[in-house]
């Protein structure tokens, strides 16, 4: 809580860009950005609007504050362009001279007289490659922080990541059930795709706000047998994916979980990974996850 805190403490706030059109003096020490892609376009006018406001994180920085930046994403490295603060670079595909990267099965800090060794990858225990990158920022934060390596991996190796967020909830009769019930976009539920490699039925769809659903196409083509609809969002679907891969429509999420574990026989994955908001089915992306995770445990006992 805030009026807990002294000045020693330090406070890790996720800010949406909803909040940052809002702010007047917000002042972080460090600022993070991880990607940008086109998101909440159902209140934003469009995506440089999003991208605007998104920028704002960085506004009220000065020459003393840090902004740490995906280096991987040129979208973000253009919104923080323009910024007072320090950057500092993360990447884990992009070379760069400086800065956080991947190097013989280690998170690294590069810099211009050493390398300094932070986390080492086997610690990291989280679904998808792309969770790598969010694991990259955070050693990062910590390094400018201050705090030391062997901490930064005690914390990490003790970290089995965020409900909602790439969560394993159960193996059924050799179908593994995955709840990326936050993957609320067309750029999150990519990365929650491309991070198996067949087999695989997504269950997607709820309100949708934004963004282009084509290129789900060549990743799905990839690892999918099969597409279950959920929601407002069937029909867009249907027409952006069906000619590559089947989507079958459900009227309910029950359902919809029952026909993806059919179809994920005998050893693939149902993946919620919706691209889409929750609001037509559930109060939010949390509601949906625990449902996911309650039908899951039907199923279970079911089989047993």
């Amino acid at each position: 809580m805030l009026s807990m805190s002294t000045p020693e403490t330090l406070h890790v706030v996720e800010t949406s860009s909803f909040q940052l059109e809002q702010i007047d003096r917000f002042h972080p020490w460090i600022a993070v950005m991880l990607n940008v892609s086109p998101d909440h376009l159902d209140r934003h006018p469009d995506v440089a609007a999003y991208g605007a406001a998104k920028r704002r994180i960085f506004e009220n920085q000065d020459a003393g504050d840090w902004a740490v930046v995906n280096a991987d994403d040129p979208a973000v490295l253009e919104l923080a362009r323009q910024g007072r603060a320090t950057k500092r670079l993360f990447a884990r595909e992009t070379s760069i001279a400086e800065g956080t990267i991947v190097d013989e099965g280690w998170i690294v800090d590069r810099q211009a007289d050493a390398d300094r060794r932070l986390v080492p990858l086997d610690a990291i225990h989280l679904l998808g490659a792309h969770l790598v990158t969010d694991v990259m920022a955070a050693a990062t934060v910590g390094a400018i922080a201050g705090v030391a390596p062997a901490a930064m991996t005690a914390a990490v190796d003790a970290f089995r990541g965020l409900e909602h967020a790439m969560e394993l909830v159960a193996e059924v009769g050799g179908v593994r059930f995955v709840n990326d019930s936050k993957a609320t976009n067309v750029e999150s539920a990519l990365r929650s795709i491309e991070s198996f490699d067949r087999d695989l039925v997504p269950i997607m769809g709820g309100r949708f706000k934004g963004g282009d659903l084509r290129l789900l196409r060549d990743p799905l083509t990839a690892r999918a047998k099969a597409v279950v609809a959920i929601g407002e969002a069937r029909p867009r679907l249907r027409e952006a994916l069906g000619d590559v891969v089947p989507v079958e429509e459900a009227d309910t999420f029950d359902a919809a979980i029952d026909r993806a574990y059919e179809l994920a026989k005998p050893s693939g994955v149902v993946l919620l990974a919706p691209a889409c908001a929750s609001f037509d089915m559930f109060r939010d992306y949390a509601e949906r996850g625990r449902r996911f995770k309650e039908e899951v445990a039907r199923l279970q006992a079911r089989a047993t």
